[in-house]
This record gives C-alpha cells, structure tokens and sequence, in this order.
C-alpha cells in the first residue's frame, strides 16, 4: 500500500512552507502529497460538514487557503518524483475547458506524476458565491467527465450536452500520462460509488470512521457496477483518505479510527491494505504546522517502513 500526506496549503504558514514540507515528504518516502480544494469560505456556513463530529468546517474564512491547482504547479517544479494529487477538485466549480487545460500542463510540467481524485463538493454557500447550480451538482460533474473523455481522446473535441456546448476545438498537449491522467473519483455515498464506477481509475472517498470491513463492502458495489456499466471491475482501485491522530503511547483502539502509537497505527492500516486499499492519503489532525511535521517525520521513521514489510 502506497502512503500519501495531505499539504499545508491552508493556515498563515501555508505559502512560506509548501515546498519545503513536499520536498520533505518526497525525501521520507511518501509516495504522493495531496493538495485540498476552497476557492472562497463564506462566513455564514449553514450547510453541514461531514468530515467533523460537530458537522462544522473546520478552517475559519479569515485564514489564508491557497489555490490548489497553482500550488501543484509550483511544487512540480521544485520536487522530482512524488505524486502530486487533488482531494478533490470539485468539478462544478470550474469550466472543464480551462480546468483540464491546467491539469494537463501540470501533467506536463511534473513528467506525468498528476493524480486528479475529482468531486462534486458538498458546501451549498461556495456553490452560490461562485455562481454554481448545487443541486444540479452531479449531473454538472457527469457531463464534465464526458467532455474529458472527448478532450483527452480526440484530434478535434466536440461537444452538445445541457451545460456544455463546443465544437472542434483544438486541445493540445494531451496528457503525457497514458491512457490518461488519473481520475480518482471522491465522495463516500452511492451516487459517488456509481460515478467511479463508471468514469473513475480508482474509487477515492474520504470518511472520518469507516471500519476496513464496510469500506470493502462499498467497493463492492463500485466493482458491481462497474460491470453492469460494461467496465472491467479490476481495472479500478481502491484509494482512500483518512485523518490520522499519532500519539506517543498506546490508547484503546477502535477499528475505524487511526488513532494511536505507531505500533497502532501500523495495524490499523495493515487492516485497510489487506482489503485492497492501494493508496492511502493521510491527513495529520494538528492545527499548527510544526507539530504536524513532527507527526509527519515520526510516522515515516516508524510506520512507512513497518508497512514495507
């Protein structure tokens, strides 16, 4: 099972520490940092959250959130091998003639190490700020995923859909990647498991607690529908997100939390690698930078190794 960590590409520190805390994680041996995706945090939030117990966003409208799609610009420039992922870009917030073309450079720029996970989003306020339909927001994404296949396949795309309306335009590079950059699809419901299933290289959802046991159970499904969708159900993955709590000596276990010492947590992700999760990102719950650097460096002296094993 292949490691990732999340970026610090929101707080103050976020724009002095980027590149140092990807070129470090590339020297620990992660395999891949991953960029998060806010345009704009309203300051009145009703929608609920659901990646926190008290369904609150977590990061305040005052603190700096840097672009996410620049920010991997930047880093592909200044790292050498580390995959660079988004979790995830929610495609309803960006015209995928301009988004695609970012990405592709991207995949460029770093020599083919883009790794796209791809939402819907679930924030109703930073829908209406940008000007986009949040209930019409899957049916936005599945067009978007058609006009990918259409811009990434064909000499000269065209498309006729309800949102999106171009005719042979020319669309070059291509992505260097082959067949293409990797759409991981995000989101943890049926809706989501059903749009991986049929666009998506890997299911990639982010649940706070999930135990090994149920997540398997719901790529199940993905893998189910990806046949009946006429797609080879082995030829998706499973990735996943998790936030993760380090501590320094042992604490009572739960099976869908990561949440302990080392010696914990290396159990706890061997449970998710042995259902079939081939790539783990994870987000470190430290508010401030240089302890979560700290956590950082601890789990890569003493888990990444364990788990090479």
């Amino acid at each position: 099972m292949k490691v990732g960590v999340f970026l610090p590409v929101s707080g103050r520190a976020a724009s002095g520490v980027l590149m140092e805390a990807a070129r470090r994680a590339e020297a620990l041996g992660f395999a891949s940092v991953w960029a998060a995706d806010r345009i704009v945090t309203p300051w009145q939030i009703d929608t609920p959250y659901p990646y926190s117990a008290d369904q609150r966003f977590i990061v305040p409208p005052d603190a700096p959130f840097l672009e996410p799609l620049t920010c991997l610009a930047y880093l592909a420039g200044g790292t050498e091998k580390i995959a660079l992922g988004m979790s995830v870009l929610v495609m309803p917030y960006r015209h995928p003639l301009y988004w695609a073309k970012i990405a592709t450079t991207i995949d460029h720029l770093s020599r083919g190490r883009l790794i796209l996970g791809v939402g819907v989003g679930w924030m109703a306020e930073e829908f209406d700020a940008l000007g986009a339909p949040f209930k019409e927001r899957g049916a936005v994404a599945d067009e978007q995923h058609e006009v990918l296949r259409r811009l990434w396949g064909e000499a000269k795309p065209s498309f006729e859909g309800r949102y999106y309306r171009f005719r042979e335009v020319g669309f070059s590079p291509k992505p260097l990647q082959t067949p293409r950059i990797p759409l991981w699809v995000g989101g943890e419901g049926a809706r989501a498991q059903r749009r991986a299933a049929r666009y998506g290289d890997a299911w990639f959802p982010y649940f706070v607690r999930i135990t090994p046991r149920e997540l398997a159970a719901r790529f199940d499904n993905v893998r189910r529908w990806a046949a009946e969708a006429g797609r080879d159900p082995g030829q998706i993955r499973l990735s996943c997100c998790q936030p993760i709590e380090l501590r320094q000596g042992p604490v009572p276990q739960e099976e869908d939390r990561l949440l302990g010492n080392p010696e914990q947590i290396t159990v706890a992700l061997r449970a998710f690698q042995k259902i079939g999760v081939g790539h783990m990102a994870l987000q470190f719950m430290v508010p401030r930078w240089p302890e979560r650097q700290e956590q950082i460096e601890r789990f890569a002296r003493e888990v990444l190794p364990a788990l090479e094993t």
